[in-house]
């Protein structure tokens, strides 16, 4: 299997078209995160006046703790969650992909509105994404909010077949979204936490429309320790040989052109231990010179571990 290279865009980005036909670009995901469904609308007419394009996947959100609303307070966070939860008092909880942190006073309103002790470093925006790593945490009601439930609806009689499902948990949560999308849809379920890690090495069973992803995005933040990511990386790639890992892949190309030495042995490294399928992150998909780069590099690093892996096999 050659090496594929998954990117995200929206059908409105002024440099969707020119990625959406590359041939060095295997799968465009569309991710829902920051999206509202009078929005969707928009974009799901764009699409349809743009056929052909390579394969659509659409990202759908399922227990993910995301910010709804920032209650405006001088001194201190206080914030509305798509999820109820439950959780002890103290807590750290994590912003920013790990790079900011506020401790958490209580939860009012049935657990879906947090009380921060002060607040984080950095500006707190609805949509955002939020981790919570202590043992307490319980994250309650349904897979999906309404309001995802709107998107599946739209997505689904838009024509897609093909989806991203974030934060697999368990079997449930899969048969769930495949009794919502269809049993003969292709989904793949990122794995983006430890419970998400203990479904995929003990319970996961490999069918055809069925794929694992690493989305390390948030796996690297919601793993015990740093390091434990190479192990996560070499079991879920041992379970799923069709895996994908996803996020932090060429990130040093925001910065300058030419990639780093750590990043081209990193990607020779996943090669190495057997995933053929890539995706880059968010943000270096936004803007099209980073995105350029970044394709044009992976292309021709992928060409070379390719080749170096059939004459292995010969």
């Amino acid at each position: 299997m050659d090496t594929e290279l998954s990117v995200t865009l929206w059908p409105s980005f002024p440099h969707f078209k020119r990625f959406a036909y590359d041939p060095r670009v295997t799968g465009i995901r569309l991710n829902s995160a920051m999206m509202s469904n009078p929005e969707l609308d928009k974009e799901l007419e764009l699409v349809k006046q743009m056929p052909g394009t390579n394969p659509l996947f659409f990202d759908i959100k399922g227990r993910q703790l995301r910010v709804t609303e920032v209650l405006p307070n001088k001194d201190h966070l206080d914030l509305r969650l798509n999820h109820p939860i439950e959780c002890r008092r103290d807590v750290v909880v994590l912003f920013k992909a790990g790079a900011d942190y506020a401790v958490l006073d209580h939860l009012e309103e049935g657990g879906q509105r947090m009380i921060f002790k002060g607040g984080p470093h950095y500006k707190v925006k609805k949509g955002e994404s939020l981790h919570i790593r202590d043992k307490s945490l319980e994250v309650k009601g349904d897979q999906f909010t309404e309001q995802e439930l709107v998107k599946i609806e739209k997505v689904k009689a838009a024509g897609f077949t093909k989806y991203f499902l974030s934060y697999v948990e368990n079997q449930k949560d899969v048969d769930q979204f495949r009794e919502l999308v269809g049993k003969d849809s292709e989904i793949w379920l990122k794995i983006e936490n430890i419970p998400g890690m203990h479904y995929a090495i003990s319970k996961f069973q490999k069918q055809d429309n069925l794929t694992l992803v690493a989305a390390r995005g948030d796996l690297f933040v919601e793993l015990e320790k740093p390091h434990h990511m190479l192990d996560a990386l070499r079991a879920l790639i041992d379970v799923d040989p069709e895996a994908c890992v996803g996020s932090r892949i060429l990130l040093s190309v925001i910065d300058s052109p030419v990639p780093s030495c750590a990043d081209l042995c990193e990607i020779a490294w996943l090669h190495e231990i057997g995933y053929r399928r890539m995706m880059l992150c968010d943000e270096l998909c936004l803007k099209e010179n980073l995105l350029a780069s970044a394709v044009g590099v992976f292309d021709a690093v992928k060409r070379d571990l390719d080749q170096y892996a059939e004459t292995m096999d010969q």
